[in-house]
C-alpha cells in the first residue's frame, strides 16, 4: 500500500493535517490510520450501565476519530499562552495567528459563536487581585466551549468532509511499528484484525495523542528518535458545588491559575474546568483507570470540577517520567480495586480516609457514582500531595469555600505527554521522513494547540506536493 502522506492517529493534530492539505488544494494521496472507531460508532456503555465496563481492546472515550476530544467538554483555548510549549518552537505570533485561523474552521463546522471570558472586566480584575494576594497568577484565556455532545456532532462533520474529499481512513487499525530503511522512515506496520499491512508513504506523520504517548516513547528508544524527558503532571480532579465557583464560572468560565507553593516551589496549576460538569473515568493500557472531567452544552450538574496538576521535572539518571506517572496511577487503582479513588479534603487534613456513607451526608454529591471512597494520600507521592494541599489553600483565597471540608478530590489525574520529541519548526524529527504532532510529541496540551500543529503540518506538506 503506497501513499504520499501516512497519518497515524485521528485526533485533532492528524485530522487538521489532512484537512489543511485539502484546503490548500493538495492532490496528494492521504491515509489516516486510527485504532479506534469512526466517531458515529463510538459510545461509552457507562451511560447505560452506570459503571465503567473497562471496554476492550480500548476505551471508547480515549480512542477513535477526534480522540478524547469527542468525549471531553470541548474547550478551545484561544490564547497562545495556554496549551503547551509549541509557541516556543514556532514563535508566539505564528501560534496566535494560526489559533485565529483554526478557530474560524471550528466555527464553520458548527462551534458556538459565543466566547467566554471577554466580558465582566471589572470582575476579572477583582479575581486577579485576589489571585495576586494569594501568590497565584491568573492567565487570561478566552474560551470557546463546544460541549461534549456538540463536539461529537462537529467532529462528525469534519470526518465526513475528509472522507468525501478523498482522504482514506482505516478505522480499527493499529500501527505497531515504523518502517525505517537506511535511516529513513518509509512507512508503518499496521494490523487490522487478522490483516497485516505494510503501508508506505513519502511523509509519515505520527499524531497519537496522550493515549499514544507511551507507545511513541518506546519507538523513540527502539529507533533512536531524538527526544528528551519532559515534565510529568500528577494531580487530582477537584469537585465543588456550583455555588462556590459561581463568580468565576460566570466571569471566566475557566479560571487558569498557576502557583509555585512552598516548600518545593514546583509549578502547580488548574486545568480543564467544567462548570456544571461531570467527573469521568478514562481507561488506558494495562487497565489503568484515570480521572477526567467534561461538561455538556445542555445537561448540567450541581457541581463544578477541575484538575489540579503538579509538574515534576526529572534529571539524570532518571528518564522514564511516563512510567513513573503510570506507577502512581497503578498504586491508586490498587487501593480503589480498579476504580477511581475519591476523598474529602477535610478528611485529608484530619489524617483519615473517607467512607462511602460520609459522602452521602454532604451538600456535595459525587458526579462519578462508581468512584470508591478511600485515602488518596496512601498512593500519591508526598511531594505532589503537599503541593496540592497548599495550592488548594491558596485558591481558597481567590474562591472562598474552595478548601471546604466536603470538597472532593478524585485520583489519579495524570497527563501522558511527558517525553518531548526533538524537531525543527517544520516538525521534522531526527529521522528523515518522520514528523510528530500533538500531545504525544510533548509540545502541545489540548484541542486547539494540537489542531494548529496539524494545520501548520498540512500547509508544509501541501507545499511539498
Amino acid at each position: 500500500m503506497n501513499y504520499d502522506v501516512v497519518i497515524v492517529g485521528a485526533g485533532p493534530a492528524g485530522i487538521f493535517t489532512a484537512f489543511e492539505m485539502l484546503r490548500c488544494g493538495s492532490k496528494q494521496k492521504i491515509i489516516i490510520i486510527e485504532k479506534g472507531h469512526a466517531i458515529e460508532n463510538r459510545s461509552c456503555p457507562k451511560n447505560k450501565t452506570g459503571k465503567c465496563m473497562n471496554c476492550k481492546p480500548f476505551c471508547h472515550i480515549t480512542t477513535g476519530f477526534s480522540g478524547a476530544g469527542a468525549f471531553s467538554d470541548g474547550k478551545l483555548s484561544l490564547n497562545y499562552e495556554v496549551g503547551g510549549d509549541l509557541p516556543s518552537l514556532i514563535g508566539e505570533n505564528l501560534a496566535q495567528e494560526t489559533i485565529n485561523y483554526t478557530d474560524k474552521i471550528y466555527l464553520e463546522f458548527g462551534a458556538d459563536g459565543h466566547v467566554e471570558g471577554l466580558e465582566n472586566t471589572d470582575e476579572i480584575k477583582d479575581i486577579r487581585k485576589r489571585a495576586i494576594r494569594a501568590g497565584l497568577k491568573l492567565v487570561d484565556c478566552p474560551i470557546r466551549h463546544l460541549g461534549t455532545e456538540k463536539a461529537q456532532d462537529l467532529y462528525y462533520s469534519i470526518e465526513q468532509y475528509l472522507l468525501n474529499n478523498g482522504v482514506e481512513i482505516l478505522f480499527d487499525c493499529e500501527c505497531n511499528d515504523l518502517i525505517i530503511e537506511n535511516g529513513i522512515c518509509k512507512g508503518v506496520y499496521a494490523v487490522s484484525g487478522d490483516r497485516h499491512m505494510d503501508i508506505f508513504g513519502e511523509h509519515i506523520v505520527v499524531a497519537t495523542g496522550r493515549r499514544g504517548a507511551d507507545w511513541l516513547d518506546k519507538l523513540c528508544i527502539e529507533h533512536g528518535i531524538a527526544h528528551t524527558p519532559g515534565t510529568v503532571d500528577i494531580g487530582v480532579r477537584v469537585e465543588v458545588r456550583n455555588e462556590i465557583m459561581e463568580t468565576v464560572n460566570r466571569t471566566l468560565y475557566e479560571s487558569k491559575l498557576i502557583g509555585y507553593p512552598l516548600p518545593f516551589k514546583n509549578k502547580v496549576r488548574t486545568f480543564c474546568q467544567n462548570p456544571g460538569g461531570f467527573v469521568s473515568q478514562e481507561n488506558y493500557d494495562n487497565d489503568l483507570a484515570v480521572v477526567n472531567g467534561h461538561s455538556y452544552k445542555d445537561l448540567k450538574s450541581d457541581n463544578t470540577n477541575l484538575a489540579i496538576l503538579c509538574s515534576h521535572n526529572f534529571n539524570q539518571p532518571f528518564n522514564q517520567p511516563i512510567e513513573y506517572a503510570q506507577k502512581v496511577g497503578e498504586l491508586t487503582n490498587m487501593l480503589g480495586a480498579g476504580h477511581i479513588l475519591v476523598q474529602r479534603y477535610g478528611d485529608i487534613l484530619n489524617g483519615k480516609r473517607t467512607w462511602q456513607n460520609e459522602l452521602m451526608q454532604s451538600n456535595l454529591k459525587p458526579t462519578l457514582p462508581d468512584a470508591v471512597a478511600g485515602d488518596i494520600t496512601a498512593a500519591l507521592p508526598y511531594r505532589s500531595m503537599v503541593n496540592i494541599i497548599n495550592f488548594i489553600q491558596a485558591v481558597d483565597q481567590v474562591v472562598p469555600g474552595f478548601a471546604a471540608d466536603e470538597t472532593l478530590l478524585y485520583s489519579p489525574e495524570l497527563k501522558f505527554y511527558s517525553n518531548r520529541i526533538r524537531m525543527d519548526k517544520k516538525f521534522k524529527t531526527s529521522i528523515p521522513g518522520l514528523n510528530c504532532l500533538g500531545d504525544s510529541s510533548g509540545w502541545t496540551r489540548g484541542l486547539m494547540m494540537s489542531s494548529i500543529m496539524g494545520v501548520l503540518m498540512g500547509r508544509g506538506l501541501a507545499e511539498n506536493g
